[in-house]
């Protein structure tokens, strides 16, 4: 049977919606503050991950709460290392005294999207990763540099999809400011998701077929249609003799 980890980036609308989530997901990635959430916030997602034996990740993005961490900042590679570890400890130390761990780290929004494309950007992200404690798993966009960087470093990386979103040619994604940016039809997420689990592809916005093996699929937890894709998902991985299992225990 074939697996495939289902995550979803948490502690960024609210916890009761996060709880909605938690039976359909097996890897949760939490926002640590500089975007969204805060101690209380990331306390109560942990504790909903231990109680559903959900993964837990860190979701490090840039200091840009006004912009839900979604506005490219031109700060140095040496402020993304530091700030990357900043926000990787404070969920560790959340989890610790939750006597859980954190098992990967995946960054959030325009540091994602920069990581991608920036080798400099991808090592400096990797690097602290490696850092805080070299068996996390760095998790990044499918044939991006942030993998490459993570390899580099012998970290454990999972290549991540996106059931929610559409690719560009170059395999990444389309940029939030373009009208075609985001999947809100169930059929096409629901597509575009088993494409890539079933054939390792995904057909980018212009129709073009791009090769994507993946370990990991997103399901953004702060759209509107989160709860519904969920719930879709796991009954089309049910059909289809996909496993939903954590890559990231």
């Amino acid at each position: 049977m074939l697996e495939i980890d289902l995550n979803a980036d948490l502690g960024e609308t609210a916890l009761e919606n996060d709880a909605a989530l938690m039976p359909y997901i097996s890897s949760a990635n939490i926002a640590c503050g500089f975007h969204a959430g805060d101690p209380l916030y990331m306390a109560g997602v942990v504790d909903l991950c231990k109680r559903h034996a959900v993964a837990i990740g860190a979701h490090p993005s840039y200091w840009d709460r006004e912009h839900f961490g979604r506005r490219a900042l031109d700060i140095p590679s040496s402020d993304i290392y530091q700030q990357t570890l900043y926000q990787i400890g404070a969920l560790q130390a959340i989890t610790h005294s939750q006597s859980v761990a954190v098992s990967h780290v995946k960054p959030h929004g325009a540091l994602y999207n920069r990581a991608a494309a920036d080798l400099e950007t991808a090592e400096a992200i990797a690097q602290a990763v490696f850092d805080a404690d070299a068996k996390l798993i760095l998790v990044g966009l499918a044939n991006s540099r942030l993998i490459a960087a993570g390899k580099a470093l012998g970290l454990v990386t999972a290549s991540e999809g996106f059931v929610d979103r559409r690719y560009t040619d170059d395999a990444l994604l389309v940029p939030r400011s373009h009208a075609d940016a985001l999947i809100s039809d169930e059929t096409e997420a629901l597509s575009q998701a088993l494409a890539m689990v079933l054939e390792q592809r995904v057909c980018a916005a212009s129709g073009k077929h791009i090769a994507l093996s993946i370990q990991t699929l997103c399901l953004h937890g702060d759209g509107a249609h989160a709860l519904r894709f969920a719930q879709a998902l796991r009954k089309a991985f049910a059909e289809n003799g996909i496993a939903v299992s954590a890559v990231m225990p």
